[in-house]
């Protein structure tokens, strides 16, 4: 259990730094697809976080895996928005 604490940290850490890159970058440019990144990272990395937490984690439970889709469908719906939007 302790290398899987280890490498649940670590993936936690880096998406939540990624979730800061993408909005630093959003913060620039102000293109939404950078925000929809941010968010997209930063609920991945909340959900790394609560799995950390738990006291016994599971990874198979469904309810990590509807928080990951969540999470990939607002980078979906933002890659869709940007090459078939109004402002494409």
């Amino acid at each position: 259990m302790t290398i899987e604490a280890f490498l649940l940290g670590a993936i936690a850490t880096m998406s939540l730094t990624a979730a800061l890159f993408f909005l630093r970058f959003w913060r620039r440019t102000h293109d939404s697809l950078f925000l929809s990144f941010a968010v997209a990272f930063f609920i991945e990395g909340l959900n790394r976080c609560a799995i950390l937490l738990t006291v016994h984690p599971n990874e198979g439970s469904p309810w990590i895996y509807i928080v990951r889709l969540f999470a990939f469908l607002i980078i979906l719906a933002a890659i869709l928005r940007k090459n078939y939007g109004r402002n494409a």
